[in-house]
């Protein structure tokens, strides 16, 4: 491979993941060598907190690295090969309310899915349009992987919006449930396995798991799924969310026994279930306020003022080892295959050309090579067709600054039950959100509402 030494920016320096990527590029330095690492944020107290104790990692473990922390883009963007994006804008506080005011309703309350990840799409789509042409002004010839939120939406938008752009969306949940899948296996990894798998994020089916042999391994996936979900038998460090959405797995897959779901299917197939056991007043958002965050910062700042990361509890995760691959693999074309956000054109047979699907590509110096998942059944097919609208829709309202667009996306999810409903939630929503969305111009004539 080639002696060269790549230039990386986290755009999102403050996210709490960012000690676990600095540690897993650190880990990886023999496969994936760095001349510099970046933070950039446009939170910079926040990242501020993150980039000192990272500072002090790097330095121990690798001292001929350049690294700066900045608010500024032409800083952090100048003399970059490669943007990893993890932006989160409006950060937890808008998260709260991204949950909370769909489940006040009686309506799931989630930051990816329904009248929640329809809000952050709109929040999100020019936060990382922004990174986009930062990038593009300072650093043309770099590639930004997008782990940004929520993808699907995202994808849409930079598609359409920068179709020249050289970005790639990805999401790291197929990858840990493929990781569940390898312990059921009782293999090391999920680098231990091939795959076919097709939809769009956070609403996919694998068709096929294989062993690098080609043994098929689905029969006895399935078997277990059937009985357990994806929950594994010690689940002692696994926050209780995360639990009950593994374990309701196994509702998802008596759909369609044929195949194996992504977990966050139980939010379109089952949202009166997953609503029954929701708190309004205690979301995911507070579980990471209490969990994670906690957890991070107050590493953050043992590490910084004892001045070394020798007994840091911090590790490197399964999640950065795929975005690093997916680097290796532009940088060394080796084409890999890697599940990865990407315009269909035809890879999955019956689904328009243009639809932004979570399919296996080939991924190389020129970016994604689709591979072909052929003919989707009538079931799939459908709820795709329809969550795929949903998201166009979203982006349209962003583009047009149109409410009604964006009432059609909430009226149409299937996590919604009415259209009445859902313009309360979006209402507030509306409200919510007036520092971060486009301005929405109302259409007339408005309905009357019992």
């Amino acid at each position: 491979m080639p002696d060269k030494k790549f230039s990386v920016v986290i755009a999102g320096g403050g996210s709490t993941y960012t000690p676990g990527i600095v540690l897993t590029l650190l880990d990886n330095l023999d496969k994936f060598p760095i001349r510099s690492l970046k933070f950039y944020d446009n939170d910079g107290e926040r990242q501020q907190k993150i980039a000192d104790a990272c500072a002090i990692m790097i330095k121990e473990r690798a001292p001929e690295i350049e690294f700066l922390a900045t608010t500024n883009p032409a800083e952090g963007f100048t003399d970059v090969d490669f943007v990893m994006a993890q932006i989160r804008v409006g950060k937890y506080e808008m998260r709260e309310k991204d949950e909370k005011i769909p489940l006040k309703h009686g309506v799931v309350g989630q930051e990816t899915t329904g009248p929640g990840g329809i809000a952050y799409g709109l929040r999100s789509i020019g936060g990382v349009l922004e990174l986009i042409d930062y990038m593009e002004k300072y650093s043309p010839n770099a590639w930004m992987l997008n782990y940004s939120n929520p993808a699907a939406i995202v994808a849409v938008a930079t598609n359409r919006l920068r179709p020249k752009s050289k970005i790639i969306n990805i999401c790291d949940m197929p990858i840990g449930i493929m990781d569940r899948m390898a312990k059921i296996l009782k293999l090391d990894s999920y680098k231990e396995l091939d795959f076919d798998y097709y939809g769009l994020n956070h609403f996919g089916w694998w068709t096929a798991v294989r062993d690098k042999k080609g043994n098929n391994l689905m029969p006895q996936l399935q078997a277990y799924v059937r009985e357990h979900g994806y929950i594994l038998p010690d689940e002692s460090g696994t926050e209780k969310s995360w639990r009950e959405t593994f374990e309701m797995a196994k509702n998802v897959y008596a759909l369609d026994p044929e195949t194996l779901p992504n977990t966050y299917l139980k939010y379109y197939l089952y949202p009166q279930e997953v609503v029954k056991h929701s708190d309004p007043n205690h979301t995911r958002t507070d579980e990471i306020r209490l969990g994670r965050e906690k957890f991070v910062f107050e590493e953050c700042a043992k590490i910084t003022e004892s001045g070394t990361a020798a007994n840091s509890a911090f590790k490197s995760d399964e999640h950065a080892s795929y975005i690093i691959d997916l680097c290796r693999a532009i940088a060394y074309n080796t084409k890999e295959r890697m599940l990865v956000i990407t315009p269909n054109k035809g890879a999955v047979e019956n689904l328009d050309s243009d639809t932004m699907v979570e399919i296996p590509c080939l991924i190389g110096a020129n970016g994604p090579e689709p591979l072909a998942q052929g003919k989707i059944p009538r079931f799939q097919k459908g709820l795709i067709e329809e969550q795929n609208s949903v998201e166009n829709l979203v982006v349209d309202a962003w583009t047009e600054g149109s409410y009604t667009k964006l009432w059609q996306a909430l009226s149409l999810s299937k996590i919604v039950p009415d259209a009445g409903l859902a313009k309360i939630i979006l209402d507030e929503l509306v409200e919510a959100n007036k520092d971060y969305w486009p301005e929405l111009k109302i259409g007339r004539p408005e309905p009357v509402l019992s």
